[in-house]
């Protein structure tokens, strides 16, 4: 990020980098079977902030690695939060009809399309995570693999946040199982994309663990601002249903601590992830803004 681009101007641009290099990845449409790979692309190019995407590449230039050799890994990021998201809006699931502004991918192509593509984007990630690249050491992408399956899987990660959510719908949730949900189901991923990027620039053990600190004090200060938004923005606003939450009555930093708990909470997070950061020694205001950038945002 240069002294006089904004945070917004700096993830539109590395959006439009993860972009391009998300189209040279994924089979065309024409490519059979058609309709799969038609859903592919409409879901995963149709739009979004690329966060995780752009954490992997702040990250690793942080640390000393090349655009081109973290982009990969952040497309791959990209996939595995993608899938999720088509998973996440079934019916069987949240049951949503709108997502990035845009009908869900099973409203557009059917619930079973819509399975098959979660599956093949989450697949492909780990197709474009492992292949052979001269810029990349093996023992780096297996460590990679390694966060990756771990933040995606059961065990502190996404499916085990989801499950966890579902299960205590409806059910009064206390602060600490409330914490584990945001952690696993939306934390996991995020501290994983900063950690990769560090991995992939040769980070120590050291660098590593302060960086997952940073990942994890923003990954929950994002879901946090995500349960505000879900109770102050429009669905408009937010390109998805807003409101969800509180109609499925799920457990929500706002439900359970109000809205100005959690705001302060959310803050003082963020100042957490600022101050590890800096303490790592290297160029680290864009991470910073990233930071501030998560409890600032609108949508």
């Amino acid at each position: 990020m240069t002294a006089t681009e904004s945070i917004s101007n700096y993830l539109s641009r590395r959006a439009v980098e993860v972009n391009r290099c998300l189209d040279d990845l994924l089979p065309s449409e024409n490519t059979p079977p058609e309709q799969l790979h038609k859903a592919m692309r409409y879901s995963i190019l149709g739009g979004g902030k690329r966060l995780r995407p752009s954490l992997v590449l702040a990250s690793g230039e942080a640390m000393g690695a090349s655009t081109e050799t973290l982009l990969p890994t952040a497309c791959a990021i990209e996939m595995i939060h993608t899938y999720s998201l088509i998973h996440d809006d079934l019916p069987a699931m949240d049951n949503d009809d709108l997502r990035r502004g845009r009908p869900t991918c099973h409203k557009a192509f059917g619930e079973a399309v819509a399975i098959l593509t979660g599956d093949a984007l989450l697949t492909m990630a780990f197709q474009v995570l492992s292949a052979n690249a001269p810029n990349r050491s093996p023992e780096r992408q297996i460590r990679v693999i390694q966060e990756f399956a771990a933040a995606a899987g059961s065990n502190n990660g996404m499916i085990g946040g989801q499950m966890a959510d579902i299960e205590n719908q409806g059910k009064v949730v206390g602060h600490d199982l409330l914490e584990y949900i945001h952690r696993s189901k939306t934390g996991a991923l995020i501290t994983a994309s900063v950690v990769a990027g560090g991995i992939l620039a040769g980070a120590d053990d050291d660098e590593v663990a302060r960086l997952r600190s940073y990942g994890q004090y923003i990954g929950l200060a994002f879901q946090i601002a995500d349960d505000i938004l879900d109770v102050t923005s429009t669905s408009e606003q937010l390109g998805k249903t807003a409101g969800k939450d509180q109609a499925a009555n799920k457990a929500t930093y706002p439900a359970i601590h109000g809205i100005p708990a959690s705001e302060a909470r959310a803050r003082q997070l963020v100042a957490d992830a600022v101050d590890t950061v800096r303490s790592l020694g290297r160029e680290t205001s864009v991470l910073e803004e990233i930071a501030r950038f998560i409890i600032a945002r609108s949508s």
